[in-house]
């Protein structure tokens, strides 16, 4: 999809920079996956100590 943005330079060079992409649209790709996983993460935050796993990790990796 092609949409035209009116970004402040300094800022993409940075997050070119900070990111190592190599391109504007590659900057904005990894800002925007970054966004849905950080709000991923607070959704599932949201089921802290409300969820009552009964899960022996040396079963699930089939140690004795």
């Amino acid at each position: 999809m092609r949409t035209t943005l009116d970004l402040p330079e300094t800022l993409v060079k940075e997050a070119m920079s900070a990111s190592h992409q190599k391109t504007k649209t590659a900057v904005i790709i990894a800002a925007l996956q970054d966004l849905l996983r950080k709000s991923r993460l607070q959704e599932l935050r949201r089921y802290k100590g409300r969820v009552d796993l009964d899960v022996d990790l040396n079963v699930l990796r089939k140690r004795a």
